[in-house]
């Protein structure tokens, strides 16, 4: 069986990673920089739950590994240890101290007492949830009822604004969710977070997410006329992605006045993919009957000005975090569920199967159109332009 090698980062090199980390890269970016794989990355990020250790500094009155040399140099050749106290402009008892607790004048040796020194300043305070168990109880009952970490913060200071040793910051309840070191906080509260992580993730990286997911000039959809909000004529569209096992994708379009439902296979998610599938499909309908396309702010479409230009449907994106705003295709989007199950292989419906759903779907009597069938109220749009 062939072992990996392990790997060591260097100082500089850890240093270089939290850097990069802490300013919200990824890890396949952080790796492709020492040409590692990302799970070496992973290792030296995880033990600290993604939060980047205090830097430790050596204390001011701290003996230095430059003097703890002059002392190992002036034990080889048995100067006394006054003599040592006297040139570092030490005290006699700091020598004497140093050299007994690091096994005396005949095994002294200067990297050993330097960095056994390193070792034994490591004397964590203890969190402040572990020295009061009221505290910690109360912030896992509130981690059980699926409230953040902020706000259960923010409720101990309205709470209990008097006492300070009631109260915990949010960043101390992370560090004591993801810091398993600390046995405060147990980790299958991680499960009650809304994001499902196992590490903490810098504010950086979500603000870079938003900045990735913004579409160069999107037109919002507080600008749609208004006989597209208030579905006076036909010919608006809503549409969305829905995904499937191994990259499988079906984009979902519903006209706003008939809820007339439209499949179009696509090859992945890529904007090109999606964009393509979408170009073809105007070409299926009249003109009339194609005139603007309601999307969410998915980077699929984000060459939405590729569209407009080969077609003249004008593109229009929900506000952020706001899907609801194409209610149409989100109810249709569960309806199809029944037929393309999530987890599913999307890849293997042929286009005549695919129509065949969506026939299946137009061919239902709906409650908004007075129960007439989205297929006939489609149809007689058809006819009025024809």
């Amino acid at each position: 069986m062939k072992y990996r090698r392990r790997i060591y980062y260097s100082s500089a090199q850890r240093t270089q990673i939290w850097d990069r980390w802490q300013r919200g890269e990824a890890m396949s970016s952080i790796d492709r920089l020492f040409d590692r794989n990302s799970s070496s990355v992973f290792s030296v990020i995880s033990p600290t739950g993604g939060i980047r250790p205090t830097d430790r500094h050596r204390g001011k009155l701290a003996l230095s590994l430059k003097e703890r040399e002059e002392i190992s140099r002036g034990l080889s050749i048995n100067v006394s240890l006054r003599s040592i106290a006297r040139k570092l402009n030490r005290s006699p008892s700091t020598i004497s101290r140093e050299v007994q607790r690091n096994g005396g004048q005949v095994a002294y040796r200067a990297a050993a007492a330097d960095q056994a020194a390193w070792d034994r300043a490591l004397r964590p305070k203890a969190c402040k949830l572990a020295c009061h168990p009221s505290l910690s109880h109360a912030v896992s009952v509130k981690l059980r009822s699926k409230w953040s970490p902020e706000q259960i913060s923010d409720w101990l200071k309205r709470s209990l604004p008097g006492d300070v040793n009631k109260q915990v910051s949010h960043e101390t309840i992370y560090r004591s969710l993801f810091i398993q070191a600390c046995g405060v906080l147990k980790k299958e509260l991680l499960d009650h977070l809304r994001a499902k992580r196992t590490i903490r993730r810098s504010r950086h990286a979500s603000l870079k997410r938003k900045r990735l997911g913004q579409i160069k000039d999107a037109v919002s959809i507080s600008k749609r006329p208004a006989c597209v909000e208030d579905r006076a004529i036909p010919g608006h569209w809503e549409g969305d992605l829905i995904g499937g096992s191994k990259n499988s994708y079906i984009a979902t379009l519903v006209e706003r006045q008939t809820r007339s439902v439209m499949l179009i296979k696509v090859a992945n998610k890529d904007t090109s993919s999606v964009i393509s599938g979408l170009i073809k499909h105007t070409h299926k309908l009249p003109k009339e009957l194609y005139k603007s396309l309601t999307w969410d702010r998915g980077k699929e479409i984000i060459d939405h000005l590729s569209l407009t230009l080969v077609t003249d449907v004008a593109v229009y994106f929900c506000d952020p975090h706001s899907p609801w705003q194409r209610g149409s295709n989100e109810n249709t989007n569960l309806l199809l569920r029944q037929y393309l199950p999530r987890g599913t292989d999307l890849s293997v419906h042929t286009r005549p199967e695919l129509d065949a759903i969506a026939r299946q779907l137009n061919e239902r009597p709906c409650k908004t159109l007075q129960y007439q069938t989205p297929a006939e109220k489609f149809s007689q749009c058809v006819a009025a332009t024809s």
